[in-house]
């Protein structure tokens, strides 16, 4: 699920903040800057996991044996096709 363009923001400005509060970066670009890249990158994940949540949603489709959506065995094949699929793609 998509976040809001203006949840995206909050968060932006939140993990700034916290970061330089915590002085676990030193900023060497303004802070405008700075929550620009930290959106895009959330943006590319979001959509990285979308991706992944459709492509793992339309493998379980194709099961001859129709599964019923949220019941306990869609949900344990759910669980490994999207850690199988994060694995394929390098994200763990």
């Amino acid at each position: 699920m998509m976040l809001s363009d203006d949840k995206i923001s909050h968060t932006t400005h939140v993990l700034l903040k916290g970061l330089l509060e915590k002085r676990l970066i030193i900023p060497k670009e303004e802070e405008s800057t700075i929550r620009k890249e930290i959106k895009r990158t959330l943006v590319n994940e979001l959509k990285i996991g979308e991706d992944m949540d459709v492509m793992v949603q339309k493998k379980l489709h194709s099961f001859s044996k129709k599964l019923v959506e949220g019941s306990p065995e869609w949900e344990v094949l759910y669980k490994k096709f999207f850690a199988e699929e994060e694995l394929r793609r390098g994200r763990k």
